[in-house]
């Protein structure tokens, strides 16, 4: 029964992901969450949900496509392609990822999505991206980037 909760769950989660709604995917996290990937870090509790309404609200020329690969009573996988125009450059990304999920009481507790990030900014980077992007330098600049743009985002909206 919890398995089939969780499947329904990610799929609104996706659903909502592909309709751009940030707060409908806030909403499928417990309070306490945790979410990590190459490009954010580590991000809990409220950064999670502000995370991902930050990048639907600011996605450009955005589609996604993803598949349930398996889920259970407390875990679950799924691989997701997102495609959009990478703002700070103009540049298409196709960015293939593949998430990881634990559940409790009906919500994501964690998620750990994988990619590529050289690969990532090669596409969003172009040159610089092929050339350095591979280096720990520039994948932590990313990263600064990415944590200081949600911080931003969050002084922003409690004005």
């Amino acid at each position: 029964m919890k398995s089939l909760q969780n499947q329904q769950l990610l799929d609104k989660f996706y659903r909502a992901f592909q309709q751009r709604d940030g707060e409908a995917m806030a909403q499928s996290y417990d309070a306490n969450a945790t979410f990590s990937d190459p490009a954010f870090g580590l991000l809990q509790g409220q950064q999670v949900g502000d995370m991902w309404r930050m990048l639907t609200e600011r996605a450009q020329d955005f589609s996604l496509q993803y598949k349930l690969l398996s889920i259970d009573d407390n875990k679950g996988e799924a691989e997701w392609t997102a495609s959009y125009t990478f703002s700070q450059t103009g540049r298409t990304v196709v960015n293939h990822i593949h998430s990881e999920f634990r559940f409790q009481n009906g919500k994501i507790v964690a998620q750990q999505d994988q990619f590529d990030l050289w690969r990532w900014s090669r596409q969003a980077l172009g040159l610089k991206g092929y050339l350095l992007g591979w280096t720990p330098l520039v994948q932590h600049k990313i990263q600064q980037q990415a944590t200081k743009n949600l911080a931003n985002y969050q002084q922003n909206k409690s004005r």
